[in-house]
C-alpha cells in the first residue's frame, strides 16, 4: 500500500474508530441504566467521526460519503446544544466547526468541472453503485433527521426506537455498498453497528420506552 493510501485508510479508520466509540459508550451506559440513553459522550464522538469521515470521504472522491455526513452534521450539534454541551467549547471553535461543511462545499464547487468529474465519473464507483451507496447514506441520516424531530417535541435528547429501526436497514445497504467498493473502513465500521443498534431495540422491547 503507498503510503498516500494508507494515511486515507488511517483518516478513515479513525473516523469509524470514533463512531464505533459511541456506540459502545451509548450500549454500555444503556445497560447500566436499564433503559436506551442519549449520552454526551455519544454526541461528540458522532461530531468528530463526522468531520474525519468527510475528509476521508474527500480524500476517497466518494461523494456517497460526504454526502451523508453533510446532512447529519448540524444534528449533532443541536445535540449537543440541547444538553448544553455545546456552548462549553471554546467560541472560535464553535465558529469554526460550524462552517466547516459550508466551507467544504464552497470548495467542491469553485470547479465544478473538476468537481463533477472527479465525484460523478470515478472510474472506480460506477454511477449506480454511487447512487446505492448514496441512497444507503441517505436512509442512514434519516434517522438522525427523526431523532431530532423527535427530541425537537420532546425538549430533550432522545434515541427514540425507530432510530435504531432505522440505523439497521441503512447500515445494511452502506455494508453492501462497501463490499461492493472494497472499502474496508465502511464494512468494519458499520457491521458493528448491527449489534448495537439490535441490543437497543431489545431494551426498548424490554422496558417499553
Amino acid at each position: 500500500m503507498q503510503t498516500s493510501s494508507l494515511f486515507v485508510y488511517t483518516v478513515g479508520f479513525i473516523a469509524q474508530g470514533f463512531f464505533s466509540c459511541r456506540m459502545l459508550i451509548q450500549w454500555i451506559l444503556s445497560e447500566k441504566a436499564k433503559k436506551v440513553v442519549s449520552p454526551d459522550l455519544y454526541w461528540v464522538c458522532s461530531l468528530v467521526g463526522s468531520i474525519l469521515l468527510f475528509v476521508y470521504g474527500w480524500l476517497r472522491n466518494d461523494f456517497a460519503i460526504i454526502f451523508g455526513q453533510l446532512i447529519s452534521f448540524y444534528i449533532y450539534i443541536w445535540n449537543l446544544n440541547i444538553k448544553g454541551v455545546w456552548h462549553q467549547v471554546h467560541l472560535i471553535f464553535r465558529i469554526a466547526i460550524s462552517i466547516l461543511p459550508i466551507v467544504a462545499i464552497l470548495l467542491m464547487l469553485s470547479d465544478i468541472p473538476l468537481f463533477i468529474n472527479n465525484f460523478f465519473h470515478n472510474k472506480a464507483i460506477s454511477l449506480p453503485l454511487l447512487i446505492w451507496g448514496s441512497i444507503g447514506q441517505v436512509i442512514f441520516t434519516l434517522r438522525f433527521i427523526y431523532q431530532w424531530y423527535y427530541s425537537y417535541r420532546r425538549g430533550e435528547s432522545i434515541l427514540p426506537l425507530n432510530f435504531w429501526i432505522i440505523s439497521i436497514i441503512g447500515c445494511s445497504i452502506i455494508v453492501s455498498y462497501g463490499i461492493f467498493r472494497l472499502d474496508p473502513v465502511l464494512i468494519l465500521g458499520q457491521s458493528i453497528g448491527f449489534f448495537t443498534y439490535s441490543r437497543n431495540m431489545i431494551l426498548y422491547k424490554k422496558n417499553n420506552q
